[in-house]
């Protein structure tokens, strides 16, 4: 096995890749008793046209596809639900889809060795027909309605409408009940042969082991499959300018709530100096120890701290803020505003002081078993390894971050979303 270390943080990642193409990456922490394991594919709801590696047909499938089949996975031959047999263990299991990977996961102290034989038995064996394929929509049609009754998923969907035209992020992770009315067995099947391939999974295994007894394990449970070539996925072409600048909605909320995003460039060399550097940034424009933040609260314009966002692939990338406040736009205008100063005159300090708070955060993950597994499994699908965010650290410095500013927080990129009290 390969080994990555990062002598800064103490930690140690082994990694192999198998011959079937299946990546491994295992974390030992002996000061835990518990284990974490999660099983990830490289396929999320913007995967909806590509072409297959053998037949290389070009295919076309309905929006929601990678959380349906997600939800159909735990169902099995015999009649038995998988998460309802994980469960009974006393384990905590679970499963989600996102814009780019779908993941099955489990947590135990106990049980771990028929825990493992269960999730590796399940992600192995579909397990479609027509009659459970139909029963399912039901389920995923409430849950759809569900989403669109929650005022904070509707934010964010209109906040990637006002940032995209075509961009693929906009699709619904659940699709749309008229979508997932043409979904058939025959199209997870489809899906789940080219997408559930080992060469397109990883699998991140944290917690009280030793490597090389863990990888053993997972080797004996896996079931061959032939190679498979790589997945060409097609996505609409790149958009720079932002679609509209604002978007509300009512809806029984209490407090208005938004979301401000700023659209950006994906980046192919710098991801990881990029992303820093813009966590730091956005902690010193609205931060909870910054100015603005400080004087917005205070007036009370501002009634909580913004969650803080950066989103990117390949495909697209953005940074959200987002919060409550009787008064949205006057806390784009003010943050606007602060931007511009910043522009102007760059408050070194500040950044000295966030750059050691942001540092002090990515250092804080790694006391967490499940967030350690579910960071490497992301960032691998996006090509980092998530040591590179302390081990490049330190090469994002003052006059880096000022570009940064300059080229990301672009007025004409940014856009308001706001869900409005009825």
């Amino acid at each position: 096995m390969k080994v990555i270390e990062s002598l800064k943080i103490k930690e140690k990642v082994y990694t192999e890749k198998l011959e079937n193409g299946l990546t491994i990456m295992l974390v030992p922490k002996h000061t835990t008793n518990k284990h974490y394991v999660i099983w990830g594919t490289h396929f999320g709801s913007i995967d909806n046209h590509f072409i297959m590696p053998e037949t290389k047909e070009e295919v076309y499938v309905p929006d929601g596809v990678a959380h349906f089949l997600e939800h159909k996975m735990f169902e099995q031959e015999s009649g038995k639900n998988s998460l309802d047999t994980l469960m009974a263990l006393g384990v905590d299991a679970n499963a989600y889809t996102t814009n780019n990977h779908t993941a099955y996961l489990f947590e135990t102290t106990d049980h771990f060795m028929e825990a493992l034989d269960e999730l590796m038995d399940y992600v192995q064996h579909p397990y479609f027909t027509d009659e459970n394929v139909e029963k399912e929509k039901g389920i995923i049609g409430q849950e759809i309605g569900m989403y669109d009754d929650d005022p904070g998923w509707r934010l964010y969907m209109n906040a990637l409408d006002c940032l995209y035209r075509e961009n693929a992020i906009k699709i619904d992770i659940a699709g749309t009940v008229e979508s997932i009315s043409k979904i058939d067995k025959d199209v997870l099947y489809k899906c789940y042969h080219t997408f559930y391939h080992p060469s397109n999974m990883v699998m991140v295994v944290c917690g009280n082991f030793e490597p090389e007894e863990m990888l053993a394990e997972i080797k004996k449970r896996l079931i061959e499959k032939p190679k498979q070539g790589d997945i060409k996925r097609i996505y609409p072409g790149k958009e720079e300018d932002i679609h509209k600048p604002y978007q509300e909605e009512a809806m029984e909320v209490s407090q208005p709530v938004y979301m401000i995003g700023f659209k950006d460039k994906p980046e192919e060399k710098n991801k990881v100096q990029k992303h820093i550097a813009i966590e730091i940034l956005m902690n010193m424009l609205i931060g909870k120890s910054s100015p603005l933040y400080q004087r917005l609260y205070q007036e009370g314009i501002l009634l909580s701290q913004p969650d803080l966002d950066y989103e990117f692939t390949d495909n697209y990338a953005h940074v959200l803020l987002c919060g409550q406040s009787k008064n949205p736009k006057k806390i784009q205008e003010e943050l606007l505003k602060e931007i511009q100063k910043q522009k102007e005159q760059f408050d070194e300090e500040h950044f000295e002081r966030m750059k050691k708070k942001v540092y002090g955060d990515y250092v804080v993950e790694y006391n967490n078993i499940s967030d350690i597994a579910r960071m490497l499994l992301s960032d691998y699908f996006k090509g980092i390894h998530s040591f590179d965010y302390i081990e490049q650290f330190q090469t994002v410095n003052l006059s880096y971050t000022k570009e940064i500013l300059q080229e990301v927080f672009d007025e004409k990129k940014c856009i308001l979303s706001v869900i409005k009290t009825k």
